[in-house]
């Protein structure tokens, strides 16, 4: 007689195990501990089997007949639900050992050694925020397209288009990872191109023309704020480099500040790109240095600061450019694009400036030109420094 729920709440276990069966092999076995589990007998090959279903009440009786339903259409097919089951539990466990957090902490983790430090915890913020939350317990292969849209989606209406440029690059590189590693079969991302928002305009950042400059350098002469904070952004005109590389400079990356060839070079583990830079120091930027010396000679840094880093903060020089009366005209940054336009109008060597700017290629021409160039890059920021200081303007009027 076919079993029902009134019968199986009312079942109390004996002094040894017994079974009551509900039909097609399917049959509850009472444990004299109290247990109460789904069992279905069946032949496969000639063999007697037994398939586990649950345990009941977690498993109900109508679940129960179903998973018999479901071992009977197997048996028909030829397979074995057994072996199906272990099977499905197999892939469940792979599943479980390859969801999207897993590979992509482990793609984050390969790549981390070629990125500056900085850049790797942008990325790392990016990577836990909008692919993690949405898709760190899901199976990467399981994950499709229109998920990943989704989640772009959701970063566009927070207006930033760009970046959600950025994530979908940063995913497709991870499902690339997957498929090269066994963990997905293909990259979900490749069927999305087209589909994002087009970039808002660029904005520039503020940037001074030639012109402006004397003015501006006249009004940093009589700035009345921090001294360090001063000759930092001083010297972030005179050697073109960025803001973060001025804040962590080391006192020990200085090479023969008081002879002929003064140098800087900055350790690849500080650049952006994690390239080794080479800095040609002008005699402005040597005066600086050496003022800066006297400060803060007896530490590490040269921008030191009682801060948590132990340098002037992020916005320390931009802040200082404001209150000179500079707002919306002028950026720290911005200081590198008036160097690139007065430089390549006065047509110096196009490598030289790229390379000033730290923005060579990195291929073995690049890399070897380094050096090579190093005599042409000194001349020309010699004559910058004399450009920014005016000592170019009056040497130009006397020989006038």
């Amino acid at each position: 007689m076919a079993l029902t729920d009134a019968k199986l709440r009312a079942i109390k276990p004996q002094m040894a195990d017994f079974k009551l069966a509900d039909g097609e092999g399917l049959h509850l076995l009472i444990k004299n501990t109290g247990g109460k589990l789904w069992r279905l007998s069946y032949r496969f090959n000639g063999k007697q089997k037994t398939l586990a279903l649950g345990m009941y009440p977690a498993v109900s009786l109508l679940s129960a007949r179903r998973a018999r339903d479901l071992a009977k259409h197997q048996l028909a097919k030829g397979l074995d639900p057994s072996e199906e089951k272990k099977a499905k539990k197999q892939e469940r466990s792979i599943s479980a050992a390859n969801t999207f957090e897993v590979v992509a902490n482990e793609w984050f983790d390969l790549k981390e050694a070629g990125w500056a430090s900085s850049y790797s915890s942008r990325l790392r913020s990016r990577l836990d925020g909008d692919l993690i939350a949405p898709f760190g317990d899901r199976p990467i292969r399981d994950i499709q397209p229109l998920e990943v849209l989704n989640a772009l989606r959701a970063i566009e209406k927070r207006g930033a288009i760009e970046m959600a440029k950025r994530i979908k690059q940063m995913a497709s590189a991870i499902f690339c990872y997957a498929v090269a590693t066994g963990r997905c079969t293909s990259d979900p991302t490749a069927s999305l191109k087209g589909v994002l928002r087009p970039p808002n305009p660029p904005k520039h950042r503020a940037a001074l023309s030639a012109t402006e400059l004397p003015e501006f350098m006249r009004a940093l002469e009589r700035y009345d704020g921090d001294e360090i904070t001063k000759l930092a952004l001083k010297l972030v005109i005179y050697t073109l480099v960025r803001t973060a590389e001025i804040r962590f400079g080391q006192w020990k990356e200085f090479e023969n500040l008081e002879g002929q060839e003064p140098l800087w070079r900055i350790p690849k583990e500080r650049m952006k790109m994690r390239r080794a830079h080479i800095v040609p120091l002008s005699p402005q930027a040597v005066e600086v240095l050496l003022e800066l010396r006297k400060l803060t000679g007896d530490g590490q840094y040269i921008a030191a600061a009682p801060t948590k880093t132990g340098v002037i903060s992020e916005n320390t020089m931009l802040y200082a450019i404001y209150r000179m009366g500079y707002h919306s005209r002028a950026t720290a940054h911005g200081f590198r694009t008036t160097a690139s336009t007065v430089l390549n109008e006065q047509q110096f060597n196009r490598d030289w400036i790229e390379m000033q700017l730290a923005h060579f290629d990195g291929s073995v021409r690049g890399i070897y030109n380094a050096a090579e160039w190093l005599p042409g890059r000194r001349d020309m920021m010699r004559w910058w420094g004399n450009f920014v200081d005016g000592t170019l303007a009056k040497q130009e009027k006397q020989a006038a």
